[in-house]
């Protein structure tokens, strides 16, 4: 897979430290570092950081140290790491220092389609671009190279396609652990004040140019056919694989030349303006800004996003690429037969603990604001308990501005949702902000146990770390004390009873008696987590059911549906994993267990 061959390229560059923090498509990357490490007996530190911008502030500080260092997160973890990520392209490296962000065309898995060759741009830090798995390795070793040679760090962008994309790849030799020697103090240049910011700045200029002049990756390079053809396609990235497939494999689109360019940022503008200057028309094809077309000073010739012939938005998958190209030769269009698919919405999986603290909190605070968060409990929309979900951590900062927004008459009662990894994550200083300025809301955490949707890693809860080697583990309630919060509670969601009784009392402490923020901690491992036991107890519906269809519309049981023929509920036993609170909480007490 791509993230495999990215963590090859890894080990294979000597690398010393890599931190990082999940999130799809990028989470594969440190998982695949932990088995070549176990596997190889290699001496390279990996660790999950608690967020993105620690994740770069490690392997920052392991450069400074001399060592070569990978941070790694997908691209809107990149907005997290912004800031130490555009100061350090000022202040530059020592040992390489190669952050690995993976983007999401579509989006399948985001917030947003953000192209991350533009936070290159904006950063003035070089990013290379793979096309394949096998481009990602060898990608992530000329990523090290370039990044001591030229004192910067280098952003190495692969998109979902090429994160898991599979391809055989010929692996090499681990290299011995690289190390450019001790760190040297130095002032003017680590800890540079304005004054000589200027003076970096003007030197970041510099060695980008130099990288135009010198590297032959800023440069298209024909890739497809003989540099004669009347249409010229300029592509790069994971799409880039789309466009030489679909034309390879058409006679009719055999003539066309193909340009693909590996280093997007900063990329020779003049060598791509020859390309379009010594072609009657030129098709650019890039996912998802038009971040090569933008560099083109003469575009009265050039198809693509600015000109309104590439879709400004959505994956460029091969059906829409081929019908690109095809326009573009004017070459008729293939007629495709609609699939028709019927959509299933995502839900919470058969017995997550997240779905009767949802029930609960809808049943306790029925006129309140919900505010929701990143992570697998954001499917609590479905169950009406989610209203908000900006970014990470930000159910916490917006249950604050909620609760302090004067709408006289509004009660303003505000119930916040984060999960356990989220509230480690970015939720923490929200909630000192909360209890410093005694605004007044609710705020569940979901403790699960990891962080459940980018495929169970550990959180700052573990006591072990990412390979397994022990960790400290930070007790979550000790820490929300220390935030200032004096009401907290810890709560089993399986058990209907207490879960009633909890979130009743932290009502009664933040809205009846104005006590400001209470926090209840949900507790239950993800039932999915290795280990967890299901329970082997299983329920049926009993001819008391009235069909309110409580279980489906306000429980969202996947367990449990509707058997038209025979106008009766059922209980799909494949499904059902036997937690029994749809026997706590129907209103008609029909659910009964099996053999009673």
């Amino acid at each position: 897979m791509g993230n495999e061959a990215i963590a090859r390229g890894v080990i294979e560059a000597g690398c010393g430290v890599a931190a990082a923090y999940p999130g799809t498509p990028s989470s594969e990357v440190l998982e695949s570092l932990v088995r070549w490490k176990k596997e190889l007996g290699h001496p390279i530190y990996v660790e999950w950081s608690i967020n993105e911008k620690v994740a770069f502030e490690i392997a920052y500080g392991a450069s400074l140290a001399g060592n070569r260092a990978m941070a790694a997160m997908k691209m809107v973890g990149l907005n997290v790491a912004s800031d130490p990520f555009l100061s350090a392209a000022y202040l530059g490296v020592r040992g390489g220092l190669v952050v690995v962000v993976a983007d999401d065309p579509g989006p399948h898995s985001s917030q947003t389609e953000q192209d991350s060759r533009f936070f290159g741009w904006f950063a003035k830090v070089p990013v290379l671009d793979p096309g394949t798995p096998q481009e990602a390795l060898a990608m992530a070793l000329r990523a090290f190279e370039l990044s001591e040679k030229y004192e910067l760090p280098v952003l190495l962008r692969p998109c979902l396609r090429v994160c898991h994309a599979r391809q055989n790849i010929r692996l090499g030799n681990p290299a011995p652990l690289k190390d450019v020697g001790r760190f040297a103090r130095n002032w003017t240049r680590w800890a540079a004040i304005p004054k000589y910011r200027l003076v970096l700045h003007g030197q970041l200029n510099e060695k980008l140019q130099t990288i135009i002049q010198e590297e032959p990756e800023s440069r298209p390079r024909l890739v497809l056919g003989d540099g004669r053809a009347e249409l010229a396609v300029i592509t790069s990235g994971s799409v880039s694989s789309h466009v030489r497939d679909i034309a390879a494999a058409d006679d009719r689109l055999s003539g066309l030349d193909v340009y693909k360019i590996d280093l997007p940022y900063p990329a020779d503008a003049a060598a791509l303006q020859e390309v379009v200057d010594t072609h009657e028309r030129t098709l650019v094809i890039e996912e998802t800004y038009p971040v090569l077309e933008l560099q083109l000073k003469d575009r009265r010739t050039v198809l693509g996003r600015l000109s309104g012939h590439v879709p400004p938005q959505g994956e460029l998958v091969p059906e829409i690429v081929e019908d690109l190209l095809r326009s573009a030769a004017d070459i008729p269009a293939l007629e495709r037969t609609p699939v028709e698919v019927k959509p299933r919405r995502p839900s919470l999986c058969p017995g997550c603990p997240h779905r009767p603290a949802f029930f609960m909190i809808r049943k306790t605070f029925e006129n309140a604001v919900y505010t929701g968060d990143i992570g697998c409990y954001t499917l609590g929309i479905n169950m009406g308990a989610v209203d908000t979900c900006l970014c990470m951590g930000a159910s916490v900062g917006m249950a604050g501005g909620l609760a302090k927004a004067p709408r006289p008459g509004d009660e303003h009662r505000v119930v916040a949702t984060i999960g356990d990894s989220t509230f480690y994550h970015a939720g923490v200083p929200a909630l000192i902000n909360a209890v410093h300025t005694r605004a007044s809301f609710v705020l569940v955490i979901m403790d699960n146990g990891t962080t459940a949707m980018t495929g169970g890693q550990p959180t700052p809860a573990s006591p072990s770390l990412a390979d397994g080697s022990p960790g400290t583990a930070v007790d979550m309630e000790r820490l929300v004390r220390g935030c200032g919060v004096d009401h907290v509670q810890v709560v089993d969601p399986y058990d209907h009873a207490a879960l009633k009784e909890t979130l009743e009392s932290a009502r009664k402490h933040t809205f009846d008696e104005g006590k400001g923020v209470s926090v209840v901690i949900t507790r239950r491992p993800c039932v999915r987590m290795p280990g967890v036991e299901i329970s082997l107890q299983r329920f049926r519906i009993t001819e008391q059911c009235d069909l309110c269809m409580s279980c489906v519309r306000d429980l969202e049981c996947p367990a449990i549906h509707y058997v038209k023929g025979e106008k009766r509920m059922e209980i799909d036993q494949d499904l059902c994993a036997g937690c029994g609170f749809c026997v706590q909480v129907c209103p008609s007490q029909a659910v009964e267990p099996k053999g009673a």
